[in-house]
């Protein structure tokens, strides 16, 4: 958690936090409000991408840099939606996108 919350922080912050990062996680995992649930992972990979208090100095680059790929794939799946087996599309439906047949052209 200290990478979250920094070495020096309260107990009841470095909870808080630990705590929302594994309701976050969890959701994720199950497909629960997915595109909430990953935005929120988005914003806290990138405060700890961009903050360097959060981040030891040993691994600073490391750290920023997989902070910035996680939060590329969690923006991802805010984009992409959850997938045909989670609890979102249980609950709410799943999504179809239906194309429409457009006039084709007679050149090949």
């Amino acid at each position: 958690m200290d990478a979250l919350v920094g070495p020096k922080s309260h107990t009841i912050s470095a909870w808080a936090v630990g705590s929302v990062a594994i309701a976050v996680g969890a959701a994720i995992f199950v497909g629960f409000l997915t595109p909430a649930a990953s935005a929120a992972a988005t914003v806290g990979y990138l405060l700890m991408a961009v903050s360097p208090s959060l981040m030891t100095e040993a691994n600073n680059h490391i750290s920023a840099l997989t902070a910035f790929n996680l939060a590329a794939i969690s923006g991802a799946l805010v984009l992409l939606g959850p997938g045909a087996f989670s609890l979102d599309a249980r609950v709410f439906g799943r999504r179809e996108i239906i194309i429409p047949e457009g006039p084709r052209s007679t050149r090949r």
